[in-house]
């Protein structure tokens, strides 16, 4: 009885091991478990492919691949942290990592990338996943915020259409939406069921920082003039020219497409990836293009929060962990993982690929604001999450529908948003 119980607990023993990060078989290969968050399919063929292939032509190094989902992904993760069984490489966005950084259950790669793909991809991209001096992900895909259009009502008003070598400024913009407004119809459709980003990341165009850091490292917030430039643009557009229906401000962006196939709407501000979507969904013989956002002072900068990958500090097998992901990052590989996402690499080499530069789908226009996106404001800030949750999101939310003045606005963000960030920085 003893015996066969001894035996059991053995077994059970082996089977957790092996269910465990990055396990390796006595004379056998290395085997190590890559989490992707990839969901179109297009996307999930394009990893899968690229794992067949990496397998194919490495016998001492086999690769797991493990299906992940971006609504569960921080949870999930920091349970697999805290019970030893996170993925050896990890699939997730720059915005996600600052407390798993932190915490200790990301590997800091500055010691263990190539030299290619450090010199590969910018310093500004490296930026978004740097945190207090050491390097947790590598930034791989971004996604620029774009106005889709449609075609024959812009060319039926005769407005200026935009370029990213001649953008509308916000101004312009506000300008060209009343133009295009009336009898029920509207020039723009504002999705902003998750306003903080969108807000943060497209007021770089106008110089807008909104976080400042001090010179003993603590962050405050100021809500300054180039930060009230895109907010005041969208609460005038909605409350004062009614050039925006204040109806989908509470919307996600997939909301907002059968009102703009239908003809409510002239164009909608987006992520570059919901391309493909339109392309799946669009009438027969329905125009669309897409258009850069609108310039500032800072001309086309715009935030993003890249998509990365990284290594669990706690894998046995980070060097031959950090080999994978040079492979999945070689700049062919990059564009196919751009390609499947309907997004923007950010590898210079990639970047150049001509599958990247062409008219169609608004590929061309995509990859000229490659050399204009940065790391989102908010990238490095610990306490963001509670403080766009708690203050930021109602306040602004308030504010874009007409419930709050752009006075009160100021002082929520900054008086309670202060208070919030105090608390993460005693």
């Amino acid at each position: 009885m003893r015996t066969r119980l001894t035996t059991a607990l053995v077994v059970a023993f082996l089977l957790l091991v092996a269910g465990c990060s990055g396990t390796a078989r006595k004379g056998g290969p290395i085997t190590l478990r890559f989490q992707s968050l990839a969901w179109q399919e297009e996307s999930v063929a394009a990893n899968k492919e690229l794992v067949k292939e990496w397998n194919a032509t490495h016998a001492d190094i086999k690769v797991e691949y493990v299906q992940g989902s971006w609504d569960s992904v921080h949870d999930q993760l920091l349970t697999s942290f805290e019970g030893g069984e996170a993925p050896d490489v990890i699939h997730d966005a720059s915005d996600d990592l600052a407390d798993f950084a932190y915490g200790g259950y990301l590997a800091d790669l500055t010691d263990l990338l190539s030299a290619r793909l450090k010199s590969d991809i910018p310093q500004r991209s490296w930026e978004a996943a740097t945190f207090g001096g050491g390097v947790y992900g590598v930034p791989f895909l971004q996604e620029p915020r774009v106005l889709i259009a449609n075609t024959a009502w812009l060319a039926t008003s005769g407005v200026r259409i935009p370029t990213p070598e001649h953008p509308w400024t916000w101004a312009e913009f506000r300008q060209v939406t009343k133009r295009l407004s009336g009898d029920g119809r509207y020039g723009v459709a504002w999705p902003l069921k998750e306003p903080v980003s969108a807000t943060l990341n497209l007021s770089l165009s106008a110089g807008g920082q909104l976080f400042h850091r001090g010179a003993d490292g603590k962050v405050t917030v100021r809500f300054e003039a180039a930060d009230q430039v895109v907010p005041r643009t969208i609460h005038d557009q909605v409350d004062v020219d009614h050039s925006a229906p204040g109806s989908t401000l509470g919307s996600g962006g997939s909301d907002t497409l059968p009102g703009f196939f239908g003809g409510r709407y002239a164009m909608v501000p987006l992520g570059f990836s919901y391309r493909q979507q339109i392309v799946q969904q669009a009438p027969k013989g329905f125009g669309w293009e897409v258009l850069p956002a609108p310039a500032g002072a800072d001309g086309l900068a715009q935030g993003v929060s890249p998509q990365t990958l990284s290594i669990a500090e706690d894998s046995p097998h980070k060097k031959e962990a950090a080999e994978f992901v040079d492979f999945l990052l070689r700049p062919g590989n990059m564009v196919r993982l751009a390609l499947g996402d309907w997004m923007l690499p950010t590898g210079t080499q990639a970047l150049r690929d001509p599958a990247l530069h062409t008219a169609k789908y608004g590929w061309a226009t995509g990859t000229a604001l490659a050399g204009h996106l940065g790391p989102a404001p908010a990238q490095t800030v610990r306490g963001y999450p509670e403080w766009k949750d708690k203050v930021a999101t109602p306040a602004l939310q308030e504010y874009y529908s007409g419930a709050i003045g752009l006075d009160e606005l100021r002082n929520r963000l900054e008086k309670d948003g202060n208070l919030v960030l105090a608390r993460y920085q005693r």
